[in-house]
């Protein structure tokens, strides 16, 4: 570590737009007078229509994934290096190459136009996650802690840092990240505030020439995010729609890149990623989910796809002989499930909307929200666990019965442990919530159902079956 380095500018934390901000943002999405801004759509319950998507190498497409930063701007390499002594990579995966190989497969190694090495964050990072000793790409991590700050861990990098333009590119990095870190953080270990994250970041951009603003161009989100649950990869070819609620439709890419405006300044900048991600989206649609690894009792397997294509199909499809996938957006009435998601991606996210359909990556693609919540495909449901868009169910089994669903509950253990029959992970029932326990530390391990997004409630089809059937329908789960 040098003796002296360059001055570095500290990190500001951007507070809500005042409303002249917010109607300057109505005046550039009207962009002048006589034009009129983009047409809201919202959705209406029922099936949601196929579209077609771009060409492209699978093959490609995952060298790029391992290899390519999506998110362009990071930690110079050598801070990275001196503050943590780079560890071995946990996971071996095929086919990372160069600095890449070195690194966790999170993280990715990536040379900026100023000729420094940066480290940055990758998809990866929330879409793969470690079962049965093994990495699965496609898997969504349920385990990640976004409850700490991120500023003080990019203040601590900071300190590695040396010469002027290894500085630059730090203070970029690290500005970017105070914008958004209020939208960054959950409460709760395994709650994922990528979408929080990607409204924050709309604020701070033109949305026709994607500059960024150091004052927020729109009123920012509310800064209590919402949980939300990574559904996994290998059900995206099935999927006409990328969100829980029906949103992202059109061609996939010009909503998977979205994470690329954290440090994507311009047009240019975002064709360029558009064009190589084509190829990562066709081998995203090429993954097939991990085969369950225990016992299967098939002739109970086939009682329960008996029942399951009698009580289950209408919405989540059939599979197997004969397989089809609905893509049904069910509203909010019938499923009954928390609704606080979906509802404000409708109510007043108008502005958001509108950028997006202006901006480079709604070309192609298009928001259409609705008031409801799309009916997933279940292949390899067995594997992500916990249940429903906030991931407040820990079990299939707990789903299939809302008899059985606790109202405060941690996982059991440090280490995930799988329960074979209940289909998840084993957890702990808690007769209390977080206000009862001492320390942050601990409270961050509870998820709490009785806050506002968190509820488990809805989805109670499962309690019309008999106890034989749930047993049936579990084990038949087992096998997609």
């Amino acid at each position: 570590m040098p003796t002296t380095t360059p001055e570095r500018r500290p990190l500001r934390r951007t507070a809500a737009s005042a409303p002249w901000l917010a109607a300057g943002m109505l005046a550039l999405l009207l962009g002048g007078c006589g034009e009129q801004p983009p047409e809201v759509i919202i959705a209406e319950p029922g099936e949601i229509p196929p579209a077609k998507q771009r060409p492209g190498d699978p093959e490609a497409g995952r060298h790029a994934l391992l290899n390519r930063a999506v998110v362009t701007c990071g930690l110079p390499y050598s801070a990275y290096a001196a503050s943590t002594g780079v560890p071995a990579p946990a996971y071996d995966l095929p086919g990372r190459e160069g600095r890449n190989a070195e690194l966790p497969y999170q993280l990715t190694a990536h040379t900026a136009d100023s000729g420094v090495e940066l480290v940055t964050s990758n998809c990866l990072g929330c879409h793969a996650a470690p079962l049965n000793g093994e990495l699965v790409i496609g898997l969504g991590n349920e385990f990640l802690d976004f409850t700490g700050d991120p500023v003080m861990a990019v203040e601590a990098a900071g300190a590695y840092v040396e010469g002027e333009a290894e500085a630059a590119e730090w203070q970029t990095w690290a500005d970017r990240l105070a914008a958004i870190a209020p939208w960054s953080m959950t409460d709760t270990v395994g709650a994922n505030p990528a979408q929080a994250i990607t409204l924050a970041l709309m604020a701070h951009r033109d949305p026709e020439t994607l500059a960024w603003s150091d004052a927020p161009l729109m009123d920012l989100p509310d800064s209590d995010v919402l949980p939300v649950s990574v559904p996994p990869w290998w059900n995206v070819n099935k999927k006409h729609a990328m969100f829980y609620n029906g949103q992202g439709r059109g061609d996939h890419v010009g909503t998977m890149i979205l994470a690329s405006t954290t440090c994507t300044d311009s047009v240019e900048e975002a064709r360029k990623i558009d064009r190589w991600f084509t190829d990562v989206a066709a081998y995203l649609a090429t993954l097939e989910p991990p085969a369950y690894p225990w016992p299967i009792d098939q002739a109970l397997a086939d009682d329960g796809e008996r029942v399951f294509n009698r009580e289950c199909k209408e919405c989540h499809g059939r599979y197997g002989r004969g397989e089809h996938y609905p893509n049904k957006l069910v509203a909010l009435d019938e499923v009954g499930t928390d609704p606080l998601m979906a509802e404000l991606a409708v109510d007043g996210a108008e502005d958001y909307i509108r950028w997006f359909e202006r901006s480079f990556y709604g070309r192609h693609s298009d928001a259409v929200p609705g008031r409801g919540y799309v009916a997933p495909p279940l292949d390899g449901v067995w594997a992500t666990a916990p249940y429903l868009h906030n991931g407040s169910v820990p079990t299939i089994a707990a789903l299939l019965n809302t008899g059985e669903r606790p109202t405060y509950w941690r996982h059991d253990g440090a280490e995930p442990d799988y329960d074979q029959a209940a289909l998840g992970w084993h957890y702990q029932a808690l007769e209390q919530g977080r206000e009862q326990l001492a320390s942050l530390e601990e409270q961050k391990w509870v998820y709490d159902t009785t806050r506002p997004g968190y509820g488990n409630q809805g989805h109670d089809f499962g309690d019309e079956l008999t106890g034989p059937e749930r047993t049936a329908v579990l084990e038949y789960l087992k096998t997609l």
